[in-house]
């Protein structure tokens, strides 16, 4: 049965909350809307608005709620309502939602999940369109996941609720309506795993949330010049699964890493690093970035030159081959 996104996502929130009456919802009009992206559809109208409701926009009383709620045993599921806005909720998430297990000397846990719509490619603008994962993988305390198909935003958000720490659970918003055939509910790889989505031997290409497909297009099309691409997704930032990224670069030689998120100091400096240190006498190549440009996310009318796209990748591709 095919599914999108956003439904599985709304699936594995319904299923979270039917199975456990300690997991709760709420942000900024996720009950009577159901989410600006309708993520949260009906849960208010099946579980009440005890359980699923409306907040003011205050993103940092959102998270500190949430952290008063898991501390009496509630497992609190809070929505971002876009990227942007979560900055102001960064001193709750970095100083109290990350810290309290190790402040506590392990007696306190945190089971709250963060959910982020993330990204651009749906024609808005800044504070709406951006990238922040970083900020975040760089916090211990803190997993980072994002998924890149259907099947792993049902099963990493349903994993994301019943762990016992925080999850900052980004959410590739311009995906939600990508389709894949599966079946609900569904277990894919744990949070710290990640898959390859597409088996090559020329070079490999390592993305992660919005740009799984964009990479899987690319390299589809780049057969037509003789090239073996595999794709591997990510998945999950912090813990990062660097065993399955040596296991690539050690068989293609060659890695290109692709985000959204501006190139200097994003992710692929950090997998870049990883790869250098583990795999270096693996590499025929320096290990290439594609990504946005170092500059404010731009008007929306500019955005399809700002995001990466099938041909700055394989053009990197080309370079990396060419080295």
């Amino acid at each position: 049965m095919a599914i999108t996104m956003a439904q599985a996502l709304n699936t594995a929130l319904h299923d979270a909350m039917a199975e456990d009456d300690r997991v709760v919802m709420f942000g900024e009009d996720v009950g009577t809307l159901g989410g600006v992206f309708r993520i949260t559809d009906k849960l208010q109208e099946r579980f009440g608005d005890k359980r699923c409701f409306d907040t003011p926009l205050a993103e940092s009383a959102i998270v500190g709620s949430a952290v008063g709620m898991a501390l009496y045993g509630y497992k609190p599921v809070v929505e971002m309502q876009f990227d942007g806005f979560t900055y102001p909720a960064f001193e709750q998430i970095v100083s109290h939602v990350a810290k309290m297990r190790n402040r506590s000397r392990g007696k306190v846990t945190l089971p709250i999940t963060i959910r982020i719509p993330f990204g651009g490619g749906i024609g808005a603008v800044e504070h709406h369109s951006e990238s922040p994962e970083n900020f975040f993988a760089h916090v211990a305390g803190l997993k980072v996941v994002t998924p890149g198909t259907p099947s792993d935003g049902y099963s990493l958000l349903r994993e994301s609720i019943t762990a016992p720490d925080p999850v900052i659970f980004f959410e590739p918003k311009r995906r939600y309506w990508l389709k894949e055939d599966a079946d609900l509910p569904t277990q894919t790889e744990p949070i710290g795993r990640a898959v390859v989505r597409r088996e090559g031997t020329t070079a490999t290409l390592f993305a992660y949330g919005p740009m799984v497909k964009t990479c899987v297009e690319a390299a589809s099309a780049a057969e037509d010049e003789g090239w073996d691409l595999e794709v591997v997704d990510l998945r999950s930032l912090n813990p990062f699964d660097a065993a399955t990224v040596v296991d690539s670069v050690r068989k293609t030689g060659h890695a290109v890493v692709v985000h959204e998120a501006q190139v200097f100091s994003g992710f692929g400096a950090e997998l870049a690093a990883q790869v250098a240190e583990r795999a270096f006498y693996h590499l025929e190549a320096p290990v290439l970035r594609v990504g946005g440009f170092d500059i404010p996310y731009p008007a929306a009318k500019l955005e399809e030159f700002f995001l990466p796209d099938v041909d700055r990748i394989l053009d990197a591709v080309e370079r990396s081959l060419a080295f």
